[in-house]
């Protein structure tokens, strides 16, 4: 064991979307923080990809075996890396609904409040939109919340094809909307090109990768976190810092605090509530796939959304959900789980290869709230790592599902030279799909029925916080991504209040 001969202001575990942002937060205040990060620094991001390496599974799917609820191992799609998960998102960062924050029913059950709201994410909407150069523009979607300031850059045009959709939509009474994309200079903004990579000329920032951080040390008392355990290649080290922040994902978060377990907290570090790891959500996602008669580049951004299903429908009073189109499939990492759908094209296409297929299609989205369950969860059964979760809230996502194929045959019933009218495969994405993972240390303000306080700290230990998903309480039907880097921004405020 090596124990580092520097002791920190601030740790962070993990580079994501969470951890990423509130080093770009902090890094000023000139506080020592250390990073420690499971991959490497990789500067490319996924929609510089070429063509056909998006199926290329192995580059995105962690080494390590998890386990589902019957026992049997899975690699999950999730990415080690400077800047983690956002390396391969699709840079589309959405506001939560405002009525999203309060308890809302739904078919399958009820989605609780949060004890923050809206009115207080606001203005870390706001600096995240900024932060992340979203581009996009407050249209008439019947359930934007109010914004305080439009968006720092002007919405990306649609691909000929899309804004055609989109004019027939419109022309349906729905309310077709420009997505908010965050686009740099290298394409999709994420974490390590917005984040990290800006901090890391700062004397005061070190970043440490292929750190795979093990194990959290109390104090004799269980009170604080004293130091934090990782191993760098085959050696193992010791990091001391005075404030801990964990931003490794829900899943692994959870994990880390489960494993870390000792005396005075032996059912895991800040677990006396007995919710470490669960409830975990990862919302019901499903793409279906239109066939086109004219090819496209297939490396096309993600820019029309639809949320006039996203409280319900005529026949349906509860919320169904979101609706997004694919963007390009070359540039979209999840197909590389969905065999399911080429397995149809390939059949109503037998004469096309996948470049063939992909270009000739366009894939849709859609996303439904799943809703909180305490037997889905994150736990360690021996050394092994279960992910136990059972799909929720299922009916609605269906009804979705049906609804969104109903208006694109409207859309092709206008517009039938342009696509082949014979079926829309769908895909439904398996366990090994943990995008928008959330909810696995829940916040609140009654330490017996959460993890965290409202500022993101623990309950239990005074100086460890945690800034990525596990802390809702519910999740939405839009991506979580831009309600983690706002919720990172605004714990950052609270963290450099505590460092004067």
């Amino acid at each position: 064991m090596i124990i580092d001969d520097q002791y920190y202001d601030v740790i962070i575990v993990g580079t994501g979307a969470g951890g990423g942002t509130l080093v770009r937060k902090l890094a000023p205040t000139g506080k020592k923080i250390l990073l420690l990060e499971r991959g490497e620094l990789i500067y490319r991001e996924s929609s510089e990809l070429i063509d056909t390496e998006v199926f290329k599974k192995e580059q995105y799917n962690a080494k390590e075996p998890w386990f589902d609820n019957t026992g049997e191992p899975f690699y999950p799609q999730t990415y080690y890396s400077v800047g983690g998960n956002t390396k391969i998102w699709s840079g589309v960062l959405q506001r939560m609904r405002e009525r999203d924050f309060e308890e809302v029913p739904h078919q399958g059950g009820l989605s609780p409040a949060w004890a923050v709201k809206y009115q207080d994410f606001e203005p870390y909407y706001t600096e995240a939109e900024k932060l992340y150069q979203v581009h996009g523009k407050v249209e008439d979607d019947p359930t934007e919340p109010p914004h305080s300031e439009t968006y720092p850059f002007s919405e990306v045009a649609h691909e000929p094809i899309v804004q055609a959709i989109s004019d027939v939509l419109s022309k349906q009474g729905l309310h077709p909307v420009h997505l908010p994309l965050g686009i740099g200079d290298r394409g999709r903004t994420d974490a390590e090109d917005t984040g990290v990579s800006p901090v890391l000329d700062r004397e005061n920032v070190t970043l440490k990768t292929s750190a795979h951080v093990v194990s959290l040390l109390t104090n004799p008392s269980g009170s604080e976190i004293k130091a934090v355990e990782a191993k760098i290649g085959e050696q193992s080290y010791l990091f001391m810092g005075d404030i801990i922040v964990l931003a490794c994902g829900a899943i692994n978060t959870a994990a880390l605090l489960l494993r870390s377990a000792n005396e005075k907290h032996p059912n895991g570090i800040a677990n006396g509530s007995g919710l470490v790891g669960r409830n975990l959500m990862k919302q019901l996602l499903s793409v279906v796939v239109q066939l086109t008669s004219s090819a496209n580049s297939g490396t096309f951004s993600r820019t029309l959304g639809l949320n006039d299903f996203y409280w319900g429908d005529q026949d349906f009073p509860y919320p169904l959900g979101h609706v997004q189109n694919s963007g390009g499939i070359f540039q979209d990492v999840i197909f590389a789980e969905a065999p399911p759908i080429f397995s149809a094209l390939s059949r109503l296409m037998p004469n096309f290869g996948l470049r063939q297929l992909a270009t000739h299609s366009i894939g849709w989205w859609l996303q439904t709230e799943d809703l909180p369950n305490l037997d889905n969860r994150v736990y360690y059964m021996g050394e092994k790592l279960r992910v136990d979760y059972t799909p929720n809230n299922v009916e609605a996502h269906d009804r979705l599902v049906y609804r969104w194929v109903d208006v694109l045959k409207d859309v092709e019933q206008v517009q039938p030279n342009v696509f082949n009218r014979t079926t829309h495969p769908r895909s439904d994405m398996p366990v090994q799909i943990v995008a928008h993972q959330c909810g696995t240390c829940r916040f609140g303000e009654d330490p017996t029925t959460s993890v965290l306080n409202l500022d993101c700290r623990t309950h239990e230990v005074h100086n460890l916080y945690v800034v990525d998903s596990s802390f809702f309480p519910s999740h939405a039907s839009v991506s979580p991504g831009l309600t983690v880097i706002a919720n990172a921004l605004r714990v950052g405020d609270r963290l450099i209040e505590r460092l004067k």
